[in-house]
């Protein structure tokens, strides 16, 4: 029977690229020398460094810039709150969404049943496996979820016939 699997995940590596592309713009800068701002990647979070505020906007807006040349998608970063550090420096953690969240899994499955495709929609993990007994029902079912999921980063993998 055909499937596809919905999922959540970035691509690691490419995150990885461009948080030390980040990192080498931020040392080179002209507006960074003598600064703290900084940029470091840890088990799927990402902390900013900065003397103020609005130079960690600044590091986001270099990282969001790195992020997209290497094609990846934004919506996998989740903004933490502004923290005070020691002196007067402030941190933000960003964590690297991956997988689907449960809720987030429950609507795909409400969408996809409600949509009265042939098809049918199981949580497996951190993923959502869409099974149908045409091809055609299944690409149906991508565009549906595509549309109707604009904020998270879903891709399909895992497509058998």
């Amino acid at each position: 029977m055909p499937s596809f699997d919905t999922v959540c995940e970035p691509n690691l590596p490419e995150v990885k690229n461009a948080v030390e592309n980040t990192a080498k713009e931020i040392a080179t800068r002209f507006d960074f020398k003598g600064t703290a701002a900084a940029v470091e990647l840890k088990d799927k979070e990402i902390t900013m460094i900065g003397d103020a505020e609005f130079q960690l906007v600044q590091v986001e807006d270099i990282l969001r810039n790195k992020l997209t040349k290497r094609s990846v998608d934004v919506r996998f970063l989740d903004k933490g709150d502004v923290q005070k550090m020691g002196g007067d420096k402030v941190k933000q953690v960003i964590k690297i969404k991956n997988g689907i969240e449960s809720e987030q899994a429950k609507k795909i499955t409400r969408i996809v049943k409600d949509s009265k495709l042939k098809v049918q929609a199981a949580i497996q993990g951190d993923a959502v496996r869409i099974t149908g007994a045409k091809r055609d029902d299944l690409q149906a079912a991508m565009a549906l979820i595509k549309k109707d999921v604009p904020d998270m980063p879903l891709s399909f993998n895992n497509f058998r016939d």
